[in-house]
């Protein structure tokens, strides 16, 4: 397990090498920059001096080995486009608005999901069945960003219901404020619900063909006996290894929920901070979701043991 755990980390700092350094020459390859807008109108000398206070008069590779420096040191430096802003600063003010929006989609979508999933698979080729799986599929189809534009033109727009934008601030960040945040969640919660219904109902429909489920079935056992203790608890694997992937990627923000409702989270910023060029930002943002992404993939693989005795990871 040691092994295995050093290796792993050997390939978290690899992965996040390259993912930092195609991030950097990504952004550098397109044409301007973050203070081509704001620099324009600016006297020749004005110009020079703002581009040197920030470093983008250095070459590319001098700023790219600047900045992998900065980042074995853990500083990605200040913002380019609005100076003082960290991406310390940045999580503290913009995560607790990502992760309460990602709480709320998930306990809407995810529990409602597992039950369709559910409903999908005992009652195979029944009306119920044919319901939610032509749901799931149209609900995947959809991207959130049009069920959210939706969700505001209907909703909040024609009826006028909630509001259409904006969140909740101060005392009110974790639990009040309820009106500004049902649309958002359910046009990101809609997601999970597609998903997860598709997940549990295939999971479930493999372990019904398993030769142990008839064993149970010709002791004797009842079927809500066998559906609860054999098909469930099996079919339950898959889903349970995904949940963390979902749980570190609803909380971190959604990017296209955020930005059409106008939520101060870290979604919307990431999506500023991409179309202002703000290269310390973006690469610190990225960086930081691609380090929780592997981290979480790691703990899945542990999940993997957990649940089921007969899966080994093994150190070779």
């Amino acid at each position: 397990m040691l092994k295995m755990i050093l290796r792993r980390a050997v390939e978290l700092l690899i992965s996040l090498f390259l993912i930092a350094s195609a991030t950097f020459f990504l952004l550098a390859a397109i044409p301007g920059d973050a203070l081509s807008a704001q620099t324009n109108r600016l006297p020749e000398q004005a110009r020079k001096q703002v581009y040197k206070n920030s470093g983008l008069n250095k070459p590319v590779m001098t700023r790219y080995v600047i900045t992998m420096d900065n980042m074995v040191h853990g500083k990605f430096g200040e913002s380019i486009v609005t100076p003082g802003q960290t991406m310390t600063k940045v999580l503290k003010e913009k995560l607790p608005a990502s992760a309460r929006l990602g709480i709320q989609q998930m306990l809407f979508g995810i529990p409602l999901g597992l039950i369709m999933g559910v409903l999908a698979a005992i009652y195979k080729n029944h009306w119920i069945d044919r319901f939610v799986t032509v749901l799931s599929l149209l609900l995947m189809s959809v991207p959130s960003l049009v069920i959210g534009l939706l969700l505001q033109s209907y909703f909040g727009g024609k009826l006028g219901w909630f509001p259409i934008i904006g969140w909740p601030e101060g005392n009110q960040l974790w639990w009040g404020g309820w009106s500004y945040t049902i649309l958002p969640t359910l046009a990101g919660g809609i997601g999970y619900i597609a998903g997860y219904a598709r997940l549990l109902k295939n999971s479930m429909l493999d372990v019904l063909g398993s030769d142990y489920i008839q064993t149970a079935y010709a002791k004797g056992l009842s079927g809500r006996s066998v559906i609860l203790h054999h098909i469930i608890r099996n079919a339950f694997i898959p889903v349970t290894t995904s949940l963390p992937v979902s749980i570190a990627f609803g909380i971190t923000g959604s990017v296209f929920v955020e930005s059409i409702f106008v939520i101060p989270g870290v979604g919307q910023f990431f999506v500023q901070a991409l179309t202002n060029r703000d290269v310390p930002i973006v690469l610190g943002e990225t960086v930081l979701l691609a380090a929780l992404y592997i981290v979480t993939l790691f703990i899945t693989d542990i999940l993997y043991t957990v649940i089921d005795p007969r899966i080994k990871l093994y150190e070779s």
